[in-house]
């Protein structure tokens, strides 16, 4: 599955591991990955990103990290502008690659992506090439917060115009002064795909916590079906 979101920091990760987490406990073999990674910082190891390292981390599979995250970039902006002032051009056959070595370890691969829905890969690419090519159910993570009804509502319509499958959205708490059921039940009333969860503002990383709010609803199930 494909996990975006309303906008940049709005919880993606969090998300991400919460959903790991969620399918480990179902007895599933996960993988995860982080395709495409900006503001990464320099390890004996070379480029690394701390998302994607949690996320190795909380999958246990002994893969290589160029695997879970083959484009990592250190300056800490979009992803397609960090490549060009690296002299990089990112290649979306090398993700799929690396997406296809994930899918023969694992009964399902949750990919974390990178900003919002329109996101630019490359000059002629944009998340939704990735994730048509990848052929992944799409949700949606809405940072809770002021303005969080317009953003949801028109990346849910994009998501769908661009002929991907949006399975359900997260509601995310991220403001601690914007505790509003009122937007979450307004969203839901206008999206035709169910509320998979709702997460609660956190000052700590809680995982175990964040994946018991993940409903087991009949639309979230594995194998995922678009009919």
């Amino acid at each position: 599955m494909f996990i975006t979101g309303t906008d940049t920091e709005i919880g993606k990760t969090w998300c991400t591991l919460a959903l790991i987490q969620y399918f480990k406990e179902k007895n599933l073999h996960v993988a995860g990955m982080k395709p495409i990674a900006s503001g990464c910082h320099y390890s004996i190891d070379g480029l690394r990103n701390d998302d994607a390292e949690q996320i190795l981390d909380l999958t246990g599979l002994n893969i290589p990290y160029n695997m879970v995250n083959p484009y990592p970039f250190e300056p800490p902006i979009a992803p397609h502008i960090a490549a060009k002032q690296t002299g990089q051009l990112i290649d979306l056959n090398k993700i799929i690659i690396n997406y296809k070595k994930l899918q023969a370890q694992a009964d399902i691969v949750v990919v974390e992506g990178f900003g919002g829905w329109r996101v630019p890969i490359n000059a002629d690419l944009t998340i939704k090439d990735m994730v048509l090519v990848m052929k992944t159910p799409v949700i949606l993570v809405v940072g809770i917060r002021l303005g969080c009804i317009n953003h949801a509502l028109l990346t849910a319509e994009a998501i769908i115009q661009d002929g991907c499958y949006l399975v359900g959205w997260i509601a995310n708490f991220i403001d601690k002064n914007f505790i509003d059921q009122q937007s979450i039940d307004t969203i839901s009333d206008y999206l035709s795909v169910p509320l998979l969860a709702q997460m609660p503002y956190l000052e700590v990383l809680d995982i175990p916590l964040l994946a018991s709010k993940i409903n087991n609803c009949p639309a979230f199930k594995f194998p995922f079906s678009q009919e």
